[in-house]
């Protein structure tokens, strides 16, 4: 039977062993955790980060102009639109959060056993996101990045797309709670009023610090609630 024989998009897929999830879990927190790795890592939850602000953005009636993701990890989205108002704060307190709810998300899916609609859907994000990368090393990322989905969804075996898939939503998870430590260590350090907690203060009056309380809550609880529903408990 030919592979697209075999694809559905909307079917269950079953369950991997207990063993496998702890594992990818592991495989995911080797990756994280080390700072040589992180460096190089970190690039697909920049991804996450700028696709979050250019997601709400769009959803609140903004326009957004491009994204841009660089080598040293960091990124930048340009939206147009009001520069305050709810629509503007929820684009600026999307990108900490946007990595541990999408997670979060996979981590739903996982437990519903759709792996392979979970797969063509980060699929689909990374390849709507390309449209609008404004240069060179975003367009490679988001093409790699995007290339290992099609791939491994389209050409390997259920189990191969099993290890994937719960890899990827592992790191989403355990990735998406150190930007925040990063964030706050960087404001002690040297503080140029520019981070996404900086901004969202001064459009809510509102102390950075509170900002940065709902990055870490947001990050540690969709670790806890995702954790739980990888490992069936």
């Amino acid at each position: 039977m030919s592979a697209l024989e075999d694809f559905q998009l909307f079917g269950t897929q079953s369950t991997p062993a207990q063993w496998l999830v702890v594992a990818t879990g592991i495989a995911a927190l080797a990756v994280v955790v080390p700072h040589s790795l992180w460096r190089l890592s970190r690039n697909a939850i920049t991804i996450a980060h700028e696709g979050g602000h250019g997601l709400v953005a769009l959803l609140t009636g903004r326009r957004l102009d491009g994204i841009r993701l660089h080598s040293d990890t960091s990124g930048l989205t340009v939206s147009r639109g009001k520069p305050h108002g709810p629509g503007m704060i929820l684009t600026a307190a999307a990108g900490y959060t946007a990595p541990p709810l999408l997670g979060l998300g996979g981590a739903a899916l996982l437990a519903a056993h759709h792996i392979t609609l979970l797969l063509w859907l980060a699929t689909a994000l990374l390849l709507a996101m390309l449209v609008m990368i404004r240069n060179a090393y975003g367009v490679l990322t988001v093409v790699v990045t995007g290339a290992a989905f099609l791939l491994i969804s389209w050409l390997t075996s259920p189990d191969v797309q099993s290890a994937f898939a719960y890899t990827a939503v592992w790191f989403l998870l355990l990735g998406g709670v150190r930007p925040a430590f990063e964030l706050q260590s960087k404001r002690r350090r040297h503080n140029d009023g520019d981070s996404d907690a900086d901004q969202l203060a001064r459009l809510t009056h509102v102390p950075p610090a509170l900002w940065l309380f709902l990055f870490h809550a947001v990050s540690v609880c969709s670790l806890i609630g995702g954790g739980r529903w990888l490992l069936g408990l």
